[in-house]
């Protein structure tokens, strides 16, 4: 029986709530090097660790690298670790990304998104977790606080289910939400911990029980193997992402729909894809649009990473036009969403697609750029369109 939704007992910020999604999910590590706008989050944490709410190690280290490379060791160790970054930092620590992945740790890591220079710009777009779209990290972006902080649990849930064992990272928007507050329902820690088990590392650094880590292979030695079983743990990992959230559903009463989220599709003719925040300006649009007879819909992009594409194909079933809106730099033909949009549709649909690109920076997607999207949409223009972009005078 789904669980009643419960009242907000709290108010706070993005980067807030996922400090006490790392808090309820009992961390016992946390590696923190500053960033703007991920600082407060590990400022956070730094606080709880002193007061000696959360009972965990706190190592301050020297550089974005060595977080994620703390990060490592702890959870080779067998011991549940939490890390956060943004931007530059991201980047920083794209070797060890790999490393993680590759090892098969399960590591929950908060990455609020912010632009990459040049220009240095500290606002928000999603070229810093685009690029590392294949280093075998999940990827989910967050629409809200309440969300950023549920998936923090749900994040370890599923990260550390023994079909997966693969890291994932949870993103907010810069500023809109990690600097921004909302009403937050913050579950209690029994409910937490009947919903999350403690961590239980199969393959961990065991005095009594040596073993190598990370051995080297020749090119007929595991190597192909190893990276295929990956890459099939990352494609399976669908159902548990769908058992999971239904599971949460039913213990906290706040539905995530799995992979997307489908608003106002069930008779839509033509449809936006977006992710993160954009997503709620969308859908405003959308309920006005549909005040006005218009059949819109909007297909909420939360996981990147396994991508959804059988949930596209579906929720795009009947549709005469749609519409996939980019929120980061890409020098392919088309965005970084389209492209996986196009090439999940590629011989089971020939619904025309339409590529934006909005947002970069910062910059405002406002209310009249989404009726504008959705007018190229049902024109059935095809391409790659830049949106408030300003024209060279």
């Amino acid at each position: 029986m789904q669980a009643m939704q419960k009242k907000y007992n709290a108010i706070m910020t993005g980067n807030e709530a996922v400090a006490v999604g790392a808090k309820l999910a009992r961390v016992g590590f946390i590696s923190a090097y500053p960033i703007t706008p991920q600082t407060t989050i590990v400022e956070k944490l730094a606080e709880m660790v002193s007061n000696r709410e959360i009972q965990a190690r706190y190592v301050e280290v020297e550089s974005e690298h060595s977080a994620l490379a703390a990060t490592f060791a702890s959870e080779l160790a067998g011991v549940r670790s939490y890390t956060a970054t943004s931007s530059h930092g991201l980047l920083y620590m794209h070797e060890m990304l790999h490393w993680t992945a590759g090892m098969r740790l399960p590591v929950v890591m908060s990455v609020v998104n912010r632009a990459l220079g040049p220009p240095w710009n500290i606002w928000t777009e999603q070229t810093d977790t685009m690029n590392q779209k294949e280093t075998g990290w999940m990827q989910v972006y967050c629409e809200s606080n309440q969300e950023a902080l549920d998936t923090i649990l749900m994040g370890y849930r599923i990260a550390e289910s023994n079909d997966v064992m693969l890291p994932i990272m949870s993103m907010e928007d810069a500023f809109v939400l990690s600097h921004t507050s909302e009403p937050v329902n913050i579950p209690e820690q029994d409910e937490v911990d009947a919903f999350l088990p403690s961590l239980d590392l199969k393959y961990r650094i065991d005095n009594n029980r040596p073993m190598g880590y990370g051995s080297y292979s020749t090119p007929d030695g595991p190597f192909m193997e190893l990276k295929v079983d990956m890459m099939e743990s990352m494609k399976n990992s669908r159902q548990t992402i769908n058992r999971v959230t239904s599971e949460f559903r039913d213990a906290f009463g706040r539905d995530y729909s799995g992979m997307i989220e489908k608003y106002a599709m069930d008779d839509a003719d033509y449809a936006l894809i977006a992710s993160g925040t954009l997503a709620s300006t969308g859908k405003y649009v959308v309920k006005k649009m549909r005040e006005s007879g218009k059949k819109v819909g909007l297909i909420r992009l939360r996981f990147f990473r396994p991508f959804p594409d059988r949930e596209i194909v579906d929720a795009t079933r009947g549709l005469k036009g749609v519409g996939v809106l980019d929120r980061s730099v890409s020098f392919s033909a088309s965005g970084s969403v389209v492209s996986e949009v196009k090439s999940a549709l590629y011989g089971n649909s020939s619904i025309p697609v339409t590529g934006f690109v909005a947002g970069l920076g910062g910059r405002d997607v406002r209310v009249e750029d989404f009726y504008k999207m959705f007018d190229y949409i049902e024109k059935g223009k095809t391409g790659k369109y830049y949106i408030g972009w300003k024209e060279a005078q």
